[in-house]
């Protein structure tokens, strides 16, 4: 089992930045991919970024240029790095993690961004 727990979301100004992280904890040997999932009200969920275990990122064009995904596997966590943001960033923001040896998705409990004009 795999639990993931995320922290950093807050409220801030368009333009501004936050860091969000996600620590995982449990069978973290199991992990193959991670990711951060966003939903705002009455939308979809949407993938914003993955990065594997070797380092290779992916990015949602939405936020290409202004978020970046990394990795401490030292620490066990994932981090979101969000700059100039918008208002139509506003989101709960979850954190994912894929296990390929068990075909299992985990899910983090979601952390709220909220982006002001």
């Amino acid at each position: 089992q795999v639990q993931l727990v995320e922290s950093g979301g807050g409220l801030v100004q368009a333009g501004g930045s936050l860091r969000l992280s996600c620590e995982a904890s449990g069978s973290v040997f199991s992990i193959n991919v991670m990711g951060w999932y966003r939903q705002a009200p009455g939308k979809q969920r949407e993938l914003v970024a993955t990065i594997v275990s070797a380092g290779t990122t992916n990015y949602a064009d939405s936020v290409k240029g202004r978020f970046t995904i990394s990795r401490d596997n030292t620490k066990n966590t994932v981090y979101l790095q969000m700059n100039s943001l918008k208002p139509e960033d506003t989101a709960v923001y979850y954190c994912n993690a894929y296990s390929i040896l068990y075909g299992i998705n985990y899910w983090g409990q979601g952390t709220q961004v909220t982006v002001s004009s």
